[in-house]
C-alpha cells in the first residue's frame, strides 16, 4: 500500500480490517439472542406535525450534503461512475443521476436561500468523470467547500491464501474500496469537517448517489436538531422484497442501536432476521450526523472507527466469474450508529428510498410510473412498485438492456408484476398489464409496436 502511495490512515484502517478478519471470525455474528427488535419510532409524518416550519430552514442552513459516489456500477456492466447513467428524460433532455442530484441541490439553494454545499465521496475510478460534470455545469458553483473527497483503496485478498491477490492482466483489479464505511476515515483525512465548522455548519446529511429519493429535507434537518441526537438513521418499513437487507436492532447489553447486515446473521438466525414482522424496519443508508460529535469520535479513534467487518466474496474480475475468488474487507457507513450514545432512527416513506442496484430497478425508474418534476423529485402515485424479473442472460448489463429497449421501456401503469424469460426486444409504445409473463421462445423474439402484454404474453389481435 505504501508503494502505491496510500496514506497511513488507509493502511491503519486496512490493518484493523485484516486483523479482525483473521482473528475474530466468531465475533462477527450479531446473534438473535443478543439483540432486541427496533420498537416503534417516529415517522416523517409524526415529525412534520411537531416542528415549527417557519424555523425549519434554520437547521437546514447549517447542513452540508455528502453523496457516496465511489461505485462504478460493475454489476450492470458499467465502466464509469454509476451516477453518470441516464435515468430518464425531462423536457426532452436526458437526465443522469448526477443531473438530478445537482437539480435537487440547486432547487433547495434557490427556494430556501441556503448554501447547502454538496460534496461527493468519489473513488479513483469515478473522480475524473464526476468532477468534469461538476466543473462544466452552467449553474452549479461551489468554491469554499470541496466538491469531492477521495475514497481509500485496499488490496483484494485471495480467498485461498489470505494474501493480496495478483492479477497481471489488469493490476488495477487487485485493489478495491473498503466499503462506504470508509467515508469516515476519508472525511477525517480530508479536513472537510474543519472547513465546514469554520463556515458555521453543524450537521451532515449523507446518502447514496444511486438513491434519488434521498433529497435534502428541512423537515428532517429541524427534527434532527430538535432531538439533540448525535446520529440519526432514516429507516423504512420492510416488505418481502427487503427481507434480505440490513436492518437496525438494539443491543440487549448496551441498549445501543446497531446495524445488522445479512452477512452478520448466523445461519441459525436467518429465519428470524428475515421475519419482517419481528424486524419491521430496514436501513436506507441515509444518515444525519452532528459534525462536532463525529469529529470527537474520529479524534478518539485516530481517524479509524471500530466498525464491524463485512467479508464480501467476489472474483478478482467482478465481470468474469471464472477468475480467482477473492475477499474484499469492508465496513458499512450505517454501522456507526452503534458508536454514539443517544443515536436515533426516523421512519421515512418509500419516496425517500428509490435505489437503482440492478437493471430491474432501472426498468421501473425509466417507466411511466415516474414523473420527474421541475424541482427534480421522482414522483409516483403510491411508491408501491411491481416486482420486475428480467432474464439475467439478456438484461443484466446496461448495453444489452438498452439494445432490447431501443425506444423506451414499456408502460407499467397497469402492471402488477413483470417476468421476462428469454431474449425479447421491444418496439414503441408497448403496454404491460396485470402479471406480465413472456416465455423463452428459444430464439430472439420481438414485441411489435403498440402491443399489450399480460399473463398470457402478447395479446392476440384477432376477434374471437
Amino acid at each position: 500500500m505504501r508503494e502505491h502511495g496510500m496514506s497511513e490512515t488507509a493502511i491503519a484502517q486496512f490493518e484493523r480490517l485484516y486483523d479482525v478478519w483473521r482473528r475474530e471470525e466468531a465475533s462477527s455474528w450479531i446473534r438473535e439472542e443478543d439483540i432486541e427488535p427496533l420498537g416503534h419510532i417516529p415517522s416523517f409524518h409524526d415529525v412534520y406535525e411537531t416542528i415549527n416550519h417557519d424555523k425549519a430552514v434554520d437547521a437546514f442552513a447549517k447542513t452540508a450534503f455528502i453523496k457516496l459516489n465511489g461505485g462504478l456500477g460493475t454489476s450492470m456492466g458499467l465502466e464509469k461512475a454509476k451516477s453518470l447513467l441516464p435515468v430518464r428524460r425531462h423536457k426532452a433532455k436526458q437526465m443522469r443521476f448526477i443531473d438530478i442530484i445537482i437539480g435537487q441541490v440547486l432547487t433547495a439553494r434557490t427556494r430556501l436561500d441556503v448554501e447547502l454545499p454538496l460534496t461527493f465521496m468519489n473513488s479513483f475510478h469515478t473522480s475524473a468523470d464526476t468532477m468534469k460534470v461538476l466543473k462544466h455545469h452552467r449553474k452549479f458553483k461551489q468554491s469554499e467547500v470541496p466538491m469531492e473527497i477521495i475514497q481509500h483503496q485496499e488490496p483484494k485478498l485471495s480467498a485461498a491464501t489470505g494474501e493480496p491477490v495478483r492479477f497481471p492482466e489488469n493490476p488495477d483489479l487487485e485493489w478495491c474500496p473498503p466499503g462506504h464505511g470508509d467515508l469516515f476515515s476519508t472525511i477525517w483525512e480530508s479536513g472537510l469537517l474543519d472547513v465546514l465548522e469554520e463556515r458555521g455548519f453543524k450537521y451532515l446529511f449523507i446518502s447514496n448517489s444511486d438513491n434519488l429519493g434521498a433529497r435534502p429535507s428541512r423537515t428532517l434537518a429541524q427534527h434532527f436538531e430538535n432531538t439533540g441526537a448525535p446520529f440519526m438513521a432514516e429507516v423504512a418499513v420492510r416488505t418481502k422484497a427487503d427481507r434480505k437487507g440490513g436492518h437496525i436492532v438494539r443491543d440487549k447489553v448496551t441498549g445501543r442501536l446497531m446495524l445488522r447486515e445479512m452477512s452478520q446473521v448466523h445461519p441459525d438466525d436467518k429465519a428470524a432476521a428475515e421475519d419482517i414482522k419481528k424486524h419491521p424496519y430496514f436501513n436506507t443508508n441515509s444518515i444525519w450526523i452532528r459534525i462536532d460529535a463525529l469529529k470527537a469520535k474520529l479524534a478518539e479513534c485516530n481517524g479509524v472507527l471500530p466498525l464491524p467487518v463485512i467479508r464480501n466474496k467476489k472474483t478478482v474480475d467482478p465481470t468474469n466469474p471464472d477468475t480467482e475468488p477473492v475477499i474484499q474487507l469492508e465496513t458499512a457507513m450505517g454501522a456507526a450508529i452503534g458508536l454514539f450514545n443517544g443515536s436515533i432512527c426516523v421512519q421515512v416513506d418509500r419516496m425517500r428510498f428509490l435505489p437503482v442496484k440492478t437493471t430491474n430497478d432501472l426498468f421501473i425508474m425509466r417507466s411511466d410510473r415516474f414523473h420527474l418534476t421541475d424541482t427534480y423529485e421522482m414522483e409516483d402515485g403510491n411508491y408501491i412498485f411491481p416486482n420486475v424479473e428480467l432474464d439475467q442472460r439478456y438484461y443484466k448489463y446496461i448495453h444489452d438492456f438498452d439494445e432490447r429497449f431501443p425506444y423506451d421501456v414499456p408502460s407499467l401503469a397497469a402492471a402488477n408484476s413483470v417476468t421476462i424469460n428469454g431474449d425479447w426486444t421491444f418496439g414503441r409504445d408497448v403496454s404491460f398489464y396485470a402479471d406480465v409473463l413472456l416465455k423463452d421462445q428459444g430464439k430472439p423474439s420481438y414485441v411489435p409496436n403498440g402491443e399489450y402484454v399480460g399473463p398470457l404474453g402478447i395479446e392476440p389481435d384477432d376477434w374471437v
